[in-house]
């Protein structure tokens, strides 16, 4: 088996680097809890890994090529953007109205949300990997972009597998390290204010991008 691995690794490390509704989940999810932006990174790249299998045994070709799938999955992960944006500005604007957003003091970040550290970790895996499964242009990414570093003359789907694998790794110590950086972010979210403006921020955020998702082509 012989791929480009160069050219493939300098791709893939650009699309990294480039924000998407996946680090938008990850450092939203990191700020609030380590353990939850860990999850969160896990459920991105577990969301990879089924576009990956897709890809191999065809059925992201399908989506890709057939403009009513297209259109519904696409519709699907802005909808789902779009639900969790309003979510976070509906839970900012009622904790500010029943607490009156303080300067200072209140409780740490995540302390108010009523659920296990358990459920916490469930709830990040799961909108890391909505995001992503959901998302066409990761579909478009393992069955246009990546097949240009495949060897002809070797196994298809073998190859995908494994530059796919290869993108999953990478991702996941790329968001690991990420979630390292997110989390000094709860020392200032700690003041109930600016916890208040970055929930605002983040489901606005979320919001749009689930407009630009449902405008692209």
């Amino acid at each position: 088996m012989s791929v480009d691995l160069v050219g493939f690794l300098g791709v893939v490390l650009v699309a990294y680097a480039v924000p998407g509704p996946d680090f938008l989940v990850v450092v939203r999810s990191a700020a609030e809890d380590p353990a939850r932006g860990r999850a969160a990174a896990l459920g991105a790249q577990a969301g990879l890994c089924a576009h990956m299998v897709a890809a191999a045994v065809g059925l992201s070709l399908i989506v890709t090529r057939s403009p009513v799938v297209y259109d519904a999955v696409k519709l699907l992960g802005a909808l789902y953007l779009v639900c969790l944006g309003v979510r976070a500005v509906l839970a900012a604007r009622r904790k500010a109205a029943g607490t009156g957003a303080p300067e200072d003091g209140g409780l740490p970040p995540g302390a108010a949300v009523d659920r296990t550290g358990d459920g916490r970790g469930r709830s990040g895996f799961s909108q890391g990997f909505l995001t992503n499964v959901l998302n066409p242009k990761a579909a478009l990414f393992f069955i246009s972009v990546l097949p240009q570093f495949v060897d002809g003359s070797g196994s298809t789907a073998r190859q995908i597998f494994f530059l796919g694998a290869l993108d999953v790794l990478i991702g996941i110590v790329y968001w690991f390290a990420l979630v390292t950086v997110a989390a000094r972010l709860r020392t200032l979210l700690a003041r109930p204010k600016a916890r208040h403006r970055w929930e605002l921020t983040t489901g606005w955020l979320f919001i749009a991008l689930g407009i630009g998702v449902a405008a692209a082509p």
